[in-house]
C-alpha cells in the first residue's frame, strides 16, 4: 500500500491507495495540517506531491481534477 499528499476538495490530505499495472485502487484519505509537518523533507514532499494530486472525493468515490498550469 502506499501513500502521498494530495489535495483533495481543496483542502491537504494523505491518500492512501494500491497501483496495479491497469489500475489505482483508492483506500482513504484523511485531512491534514500543513503545520504538523515540521521537516524540511516533509515541506518538500508535500510541495511535489500536491503539485500534480488533487482529487475531488463525493459519495464514495475519488475523481481527479484536471490541474491548470
Amino acid at each position: 500500500m502506499g501513500w502521498c499528499f494530495a489535495i483533495i476538495n481543496s483542502r491537504l490530505a494523505e491518500i492512501y491507495f494500491e497501483k496495479n499495472s491497469e489500475e489505482i485502487k483508492f483506500f482513504g484519505h484523511c485531512y491534514v495540517d500543513e503545520n504538523e509537518y515540521k521537516s524540511v523533507e516533509e515541506k518538500k514532499w508535500i510541495k511535489k506531491d500536491t503539485s500534480k494530486t488533487k482529487f475531488s472525493y463525493r459519495n464514495g468515490t475519488y475523481k481527479r481534477v484536471q490541474l491548470t498550469i
